[in-house]
């Protein structure tokens, strides 16, 4: 379990030095340059990434809590919903004038529709870690950013491009999910 919190620390704590560390990220900046910076900051990422699937392989899993009856059912639209969120994040639609963040409110989506159809140790540590800083790094944006400023309004059309990816990467990710994280959905 030790390696998979430690993989959800380094991912937290890697993504909160643009929100709350401004003076650290300026001075890595100036001393490295700003690929160099970016380069060391995707390999922290890379390596987070690397330590939460091999520390979740390897956690057993304890019982903490019971998911809702329903939670299970929930969750296949919820996860339909986060995938749409982080796509539609990428490209000009209207979901950006309605949510500032789409692709960290995907993120705590996909983290709470996990949670309520599991509520076993390594979930919570997984889904629970990555959910509260995605709640979190929300507002933080928003105080470094200052006030929303929505962007202008797209046609209807605009949304089909991330309605037909993100349904394509949801259909592939539940054929997948067994064999890539060992649970059906």
């Amino acid at each position: 379990m030790s390696i998979l919190v430690l993989g959800v620390i380094i991912w937290i704590g890697i993504h909160l030095v643009p929100s709350v560390g401004r003076p650290l990220r300026h001075r890595l900046v100036a001393t490295l340059g700003e690929n160099p910076y970016k380069g060391i900051f995707s390999l922290f990422v890379i390596s987070s990434i690397v330590l939460m699937v091999m520390g979740w392989r390897s956690a057993q899993p304890v019982a903490i809590f019971q998911p809702p009856g329903w939670g299970h059912a929930a969750a296949i639209p919820m996860v339909f919903l986060a995938f749409f969120l982080f796509v539609a994040s990428t490209q000009k639609t209207n979901v950006k004038r309605i949510v500032r963040h789409p692709q960290l409110m995907g993120v705590a989506v996909w983290a709470i529709a996990h949670l309520l159809s599991n509520g076993d140790s390594r979930s919570l540590v997984l889904f629970g870690g990555l959910g509260v800083w995605a709640l979190l790094e929300m507002p933080l944006i928003n105080r470094r950013e200052g006030p929303w400023v929505r962007p202008t309004s797209e046609s209807f059309k605009a949304e089909l491009k991330p309605l037909i990816a993100s349904t394509v990467a949801y259909a592939l990710f539940f054929f997948l999910h067994p064999y890539l994280f060992g649970a059906g959905p």
